[in-house]
């Protein structure tokens, strides 16, 4: 009732503004008074009209004081001579010719904009939940299941995350199957994760599972330049979703609205600090929010609020983590269903080379793949259309227009050869995929390496990397006795593993095993702007005597590798020179073939197999205690030079 009256008061106020603007320029419009023809000849004989304009038989007369009148004049031919004896300034110019039409649409035409302005209003009060007076209701979108629909199906790779939310969705078809024993239905799921891991695509299949009414907002949408407005946004959103239940919410890039409170300078009534006090509230206040899940996405859950991440709030939290070998696997072949596949394509060996690729990344993988293959006319993807891919991804597309000199090109083809014979020879370094001389992107050239799918890292593993990163700046000071730029980024990389070794990952010899690791993250302001060395400068100077100490005997373990192997590196190089791009199964001919008592190392490849149904959906649990190293960062070797020389990372 109260909105009744709240709706009828805003139209009073309305129309008594039209009304008010149509007077003032109905009034505006008829400016000019009307007088009578023998009044006019009597103000002329008085002396009180100073000009006439003549239009036909209408008069419009300018007083002296500057009064305008206006009068009809009948065919007076003596009218003209009446002015001129009295002094009168006289014009003349044709009549206007106007319609009845016009003249009622110039007359009517301040109601008619009038009319026009408040349907407009009107409108945009209905329309989109009042978008004009509106700005505290949710922006939440109600997804359509008539659309394009996602299920579980369509997402692989994930499958303990899956696993998750399958449960959620079971809670909401029947929840007295687990109420029934006095358990209490999840309130929130958080999914954490990197960016591209299928965080959203996630939300997307609960949707389209449940079949429930799934809301979906992000979390950038609550914060507005009006103070208040995301706080009301909140508990309209709320109200929506306890209309509909039981249903879902899901907020996307839940770190915009729900960060850490108390670390910025706005102080307690700091717009966004609301508005997450007031999702607080909703999430688990006085009132009851039986059947509604809140799930959010969050690709920074370090900076999110504590208060958030409480049971009561968010209940669980699903790890959305980048994929292994069989993950890839399974996403590619999704991805490929909307694709014609060639027989020679291999879904396996795309996903051996594809370490560090998140579902993103395989998804434009693929799209990748169908672009070049329609480039050259192709029916079907080939195998080559996804090295080529991969390739592009990666490095970007080939530099075919770039000059490059014959000793540019002999030093890149010596660099990436050195990369490759230390990797070959060393027993824990990874295998050698792929070797070219082809610039991509700002690198002249790249050496491609197969990692181990593995959850550890050894020392021996780390130190046969340290070799391999040396390679390339050896051998150029082996054949040509200098040095040049290419292998900057090398020493960076080499560099930066050293030191994780020695500070974090306690492998040091004469050091006991403490974390000495240095702290460059951001800090918030209004925190400690300094911290204090946990350590003293011995220890210091001890760290650095260990990490150059780490990094000289992998240099030399590098350099002797490949002086007892040079004949192997010019006849690498060579090969290199002649097809540009070497592939590893030639690069361990080459070797037999030139040493034949040589023994490959033997390395703990695991050979990939399917995973049994009983323990397809394990979790390793020692996995949280891993070392932070990255497929991404550590295993794939990549080449960037500024000075578009050869340099492998």
């Amino acid at each position: 009732m109260n909105q009744f009256y709240k709706n009828l008061s805003l139209w009073l106020v309305i129309v008594l503004m039209m009304v008010m603007l149509y007077n003032i320029f109905n009034h505006q419009q008829s400016f000019q008074k009307e007088v009578e023809y023998s009044e006019f000849l009597a103000m002329v004989e008085s002396k009180n009209v100073k000009h006439v304009n003549i239009q036909g038989q209408n008069l419009i007369i300018t007083s002296f004081k500057g009064e305008e009148y206006q009068s009809f004049a009948p065919d007076d031919a003596k009218l003209i001579e009446i002015l001129r004896t009295n002094g009168v300034s006289i014009k003349a110019s044709p009549p206007t010719e106007s319609s009845w039409l016009m003249s009622i649409v110039i007359s009517w035409l301040p109601m008619i904009v009038l009319i026009g302005v408040w349907i407009f209003f009107m409108r945009q009060m209905q329309g989109g939940g009042g978008k004009a007076m509106s700005f505290g209701k949710s922006r939440a979108r109600l997804m359509d299941d008539k659309k394009e629909k996602v299920t579980f199906q369509d997402v692989a790779g994930i499958d303990e995350a899956k696993e998750e939310l399958t449960e959620i969705v079971d809670f909401l078809k029947d929840p007295k199957k687990y109420t029934r024993l006095g358990g209490r239905i999840p309130k929130g799921v958080l999914l954490v994760g990197g960016p591209g891991t299928g965080k959203t695509l996630l939300s997307r299949a609960v949707a389209g599972e449940a079949g429930v009414p799934f809301f979906t907002i992000s979390g950038s949408d609550f914060v507005e330049m009006f103070v208040g407005v995301g706080a009301s946004r909140v508990r309209d959103l709320f109200a929506q979703g306890k209309k509909n239940a039981p249903c879902i919410i899901f907020i996307d890039e839940l770190d915009a609205v729900g960060r850490q409170r108390g670390a910025g300078m706005g102080g307690g009534h700091d717009e966004r600090e609301q508005t997450l006090n007031q999702l607080l509230v909703e999430m688990d206040g006085f009132e009851s929010n039986e059947g509604v899940i809140l799930m959010a996405a969050t690709n920074r859950a370090d900076v999110l609020d504590p208060a958030l991440l409480r049971p009561g709030r968010f209940d669980r939290q699903v790890f959305v983590d980048m994929p292994d070998i069989r993950g890839r696997k399974g996403i590619l072949e999704v991805h490929m269903k909307k694709t014609p596949i060639g027989d020679d394509v291999d879904v396996l060996i795309i996903a051996k080379g594809t370490p560090g690729f998140s579902g993103a990344d395989l998804e434009n993988l693929v799209n990748e793949a169908a672009l070049l293959a329609a480039k050259k006319g192709h029916d079907k993807l080939t195998m080559m259309d996804f090295e080529d891919s991969k390739d592009k991804v990666v490095m970007g597309l080939e530099r075919k227009s770039k000059v490059i000199s014959e000793d540019e090109k002999k030093t890149t083809a010596y660099h990436e050869a050195g990369h490759a014979l230390v990797a070959r020879f060393l027993p824990h370094a990874m295998a050698v995929n792929k070797i070219t001389i082809i610039p991509r992107g700002r690198a002249a050239g790249l050496t491609w390496f197969l990692p181990e799918e593995s959850d550890f890292k050894y020392k021996e593993q780390l130190e046969s990397e340290l070799a391999v990163a040396y390679g390339g700046r050896v051998a150029e000071e082996l054949i040509f006795n200098r040095i040049c730029t290419g292998a900057s980024n090398d020493i960076k990389q080499a560099t930066d593993l050293a030191n994780k070794m020695i500070r974090i990952f306690g492998m040091s010899e004469d050091l006991v095993p403490m974390s000495y690791e240095q702290h460059h993250d951001n800090i918030f302001i209004g925190r400690e702007m300094t911290q204090a060395k946990e350590y003293s400068e011995d220890t210091a100077r001890k760290i650095d005597a260990e990490v150059s100490s780490l990094i000289t005997r992998s240099y030399k373990k590098a350099q002797e590798l490949l002086k007892e192997n040079v004949e192997i590196l010019h006849a690498l190089s060579e090969l290199l020179i002649e097809k540009e791009t070497v592939m590893g199964k030639e690069l361990d001919e080459l070797v037999k073939s030139m040493k034949p008592d040589f023994v490959f190392p033997k390395r703990d490849e695991k050979e990939y197999e399917e995973p049994k149904p009983e323990t397809k959906s394990k979790v390793k649990e020692s996995k949280a205690e891993e070392p932070e190293i990255k497929e991404s960062d550590e295993d794939i070797k990549l080449d960037i030079d500024d000075e578009d020389k050869a340099d492998k990372t």
